[in-house]
């Protein structure tokens, strides 16, 4: 009995888009299992020979939370009014950027590990894109947690709001795999996108509320305000913090323009697959 084989072609594809969309999904659906033993794999080779486990996940944005404190403090930055103290502000800020930052990296250093089993394997594609996200929950889970022994040991409790935090959270996840889906085709066939993308996400950092807060005039008020990580980051805080969200609105349009982004960029990464694997196999 002869071996079934399946030929991938863009143009059979955008023959029917409709037909597309099913498969993606289909696929995703098929590698759940996979992506599960990927993912687990994944962590525990992570966290097997650390001293500290899974701290790690805490210590980047405390060390950053410390740094910026002790600037603050010392009057060697000048910071504007919080509405919550800062050294709140500015871990909940770095937290959360994180969550956004790793979900950008996970979808570029999912695929470029899987390269082997990409060149040697036929299986759902979608199985990296899931352990990426199994991943970025797990990871996740420990910072929130973290955070909220943090906030109460501070002395802030967090309100009903906070039943809103994990949409926060969806939202950065959401935007970060969108993007990085869109990076990955490049990524994949240069490595100079892996060294650019850390480079911009630490200059973006600096144009939204992470660290500082938004200004409340002049030309950089308004590329905070333009700036679509803006409301992610800005949400998220105030549902964790049980403080009004004031930029709800455009959360909502850039939100809705992530996810046409991720189907769009999900698409076009499944495309570009086939093509990717034939050049790491030359």
């Amino acid at each position: 009995m002869s071996d079934q084989v399946t030929v991938y072609t863009p143009d059979s594809a955008l023959a029917s888009p409709r037909k597309m969309v099913v498969d993606m999904f289909r696929d995703l659906l098929r590698g759940r299992e996979m992506a599960w033993r990927l993912a687990v794999r994944d962590i525990q080779a992570q966290y097997r020979q650390a001293l500290l486990g899974i701290v790690w996940a805490f210590i980047g944005p405390l060390a950053t939370t410390i740094t910026w404190v002790f600037l603050s403090s010392s009057g060697v930055v000048a910071v504007g009014k919080t509405d919550v103290p800062y050294p709140v502000y500015v871990l909940t800020g770095t937290l959360l950027w994180s969550i956004l930052s790793d979900s950008i990296n996970g979808v570029l250093t999912q695929t470029s590990s899987a390269r082997a089993l990409l060149a040697k394997l036929n299986f759902p594609r979608e199985a990296l894109l899931l352990a990426g996200i199994y991943k970025q929950l797990f990871h996740t889970g420990i910072k929130v947690v973290l955070l909220l022994l943090a906030l109460l040991w501070v002395g802030v409790t967090p309100g009903w709001s906070l039943l809103l935090f994990p949409l926060g959270v969806a939202s950065l996840l959401l935007v970060g795999t969108a993007i990085g889906l869109m990076v990955t085709p490049v990524g994949m066939l240069y490595t100079d996108v892996q060294r650019i993308v850390p480079f911009l996400m630490n200059f973006m950092m600096y144009l939204t509320p992470v660290v500082f807060p938004m200004p409340k005039e002049g030309w950089v008020a308004t590329l905070y305000q333009v700036n679509p990580f803006t409301p992610l980051v800005d949400t998220a805080r105030s549902w964790f913090t049980s403080m009004p969200a004031e930029m709800l609105g455009y959360f909502l349009i850039v939100n809705a323009v992530a996810a046409c982004m991720l189907l769009v960029f999900w698409a076009a990464w499944r495309l570009a697959m086939p093509i990717i694997i034939e050049r790491m196999s030359a």
